[in-house]
């Protein structure tokens, strides 16, 4: 494979799709042909923000000016797949940038997303609606989910990502959030799981293409380091420590080593080579937000691959689901992995086979995701004139879930309402009484609220 890209400058999030096509047929970028009637060309995106007119107004615009066919669209996170006002009140963003975006019309049929179009979640996302969907699916007509963790195909490019990013304290929990997703729950849901990162520790086969919204730790040591930190000068001290991005993706990066990583949240363009010790390599890009004179989206050709068929289940990752399954966790406490956390410990042998007897029992369609069904009304812009929604204090069970836990001959584990905490029934707490002056337990004081400072996990959108 040869790293062909498309260069677009000066795309405009906030104009029009007619006035951002304008504004692109002035912008200057240049495309190198290696094969331009065969093979598959991808066009990645960063931080989508929930601007898919924007997006795909400037793919048309590439298709119409170049005469080229872009076969799958692929956003690194913070994709905002927001239905509704209610789904807003479930998104960790300061409230002067919550905004209904654009996707709605996808979800409602409205608008058809014009080519198909796979995505990770990132720090900013409608947590509600992609619990319902943990382990990937049709969030509208066209455009894919990868779930928290996931692989798919789409014809016969294999692709692989981790939702969500690297927070220390919170990744050996397991995923105990539940609606009305308030408070700190509202970041935590967002934060990357032991559980999801050791099912992707137990691929085998190649990965051709893997996403992260955060970067893999170390990426910036096989990049151009100086020319990162000029346009991010505070980055540096996390850079030179080598502390700059996430210890699970770099895990991965290395045992992974697939041919492409694709990368957001940083809102910076930034590539690297990674060399790894069997002569395999890595090509690392990060690219930026949707926004006029930024690098958000780059088109990359592969030769040797094809779009038919488009999206299909992949058999590995499915037996990988199904021999992990008694190791989720879906309260405070951590998954239970075997042998301290060693991916070999899991036999996916017998899975594999059982997934591949399945599928051939079923058929043709066995490979075919699950169609998409919309669960919770669209927005109405004409009708909706509430300013703010109501955090939904429930998740609906959705039918793609259901239908792929049913394949698998699985529980539906993950819990669809009710907080899962302190006094719940999946973990209790004891508290031994001290004794009072009067025999009894003194009564508790509130804490203090804690200082108002800077949240680490937010970055200026």
């Amino acid at each position: 494979m040869r790293w062909q890209t498309q260069k677009i400058c000066a795309l405009a999030l906030l104009l029009s799709p007619a006035r951002l096509i304008r504004a692109l047929a002035r912008s200057s970028f240049t495309l190198r042909h290696v094969c331009a009637r065969r093979g598959m060309k991808i066009a990645i995106e960063g931080c989508c923000h929930g601007e898919l007119d924007a997006i795909y107004a400037a793919i048309a615009h590439l298709e119409r000016v170049e005469g080229v066919k872009i076969d799958l669209l692929i956003c690194c996170g913070d994709f905002q797949a927001v239905r509704n006002l209610d789904d807003l009140e479930c998104m960790s963003v300061p409230d002067k940038y919550k905004a209904i975006g654009t996707f709605y019309k996808y979800y409602s049929g409205e608008r058809v997303a014009p080519l198909p179009t796979l995505f990770i979640g990132g720090n900013h996302e409608a947590s509600n609606y992609l619990w319902e969907l943990y382990y990937g699916g049709y969030v509208a007509p066209n455009i894919y989910y990868l779930g928290h963790s996931g692989v798919i195909n789409f014809g016969n490019l294999r692709i692989g990502g981790l939702s969500g990013i690297f927070k220390a304290q919170d990744y050996k929990k397991g995923h105990h959030e539940r609606p009305p997703y308030a408070g700190h729950s509202l970041k935590t849901a967002y934060h990357v799981r032991e559980f999801d990162v050791f099912k992707l520790k137990q691929v085998k086969e190649d990965i051709d293409v893997f996403l992260s919204h955060d970067w893999p730790r170390g990426i910036a040591q096989y990049g151009d380091k100086q020319g990162l930190l000029r346009k991010k000068r505070f980055l540096r001290e996390e850079v030179e420590s080598n502390a700059l991005g996430s210890p699970p993706a770099e895990e991965l990066l290395k045992r992974l080593k697939p041919k492409f990583w694709f990368s957001a949240h940083l809102h910076v363009k930034f590539a690297a080579l990674v060399k790894h010790d069997d002569e395999r390599s890595t090509k690392f890009l990060a690219l930026d937000k949707c926004l006029p004179q930024r690098d958000f989206l780059q088109v990359i050709d592969l030769p040797d691959k094809d779009a038919a068929g488009g999206f299909t289940l992949d058999e590995e990752w499915l037996a990988i689901l199904k021999a992990n399954h008694e190791y989720h966790s879906v309260t405070h406490r951590p998954s239970q992995l075997p042998a301290y956390g060693t991916p070999e410990a899991v036999d996916i042998g017998p899975h594999r086979k059982w997934v591949s007897d399945r599928m051939r029992v079923i058929g043709t369609d066995a490979a075919t995701p699950p169609e998409f069904i919309a669960t919770q009304p669209a927005h109405d812009p004409s009708s909706d004139t509430r300013r703010r929604g109501h955090a939904p204090k429930a998740v609906d069970t959705n039918p793609q879930t259901k239908a792929l836990m049913e394949f698998l001959e699985l529980d539906l584990k993950i819990i669809t309402s009710g907080s899962v905490g302190e006094g719940s029934e999946d973990v209790q707490y004891h508290r031994v009484p001290r004794p009072g002056p009067f025999g009894a337990a003194p009564p508790r004081r509130a804490p203090p609220p804690p200082p108002k400072v800077a949240d680490p996990d937010e970055i200026e959108l």
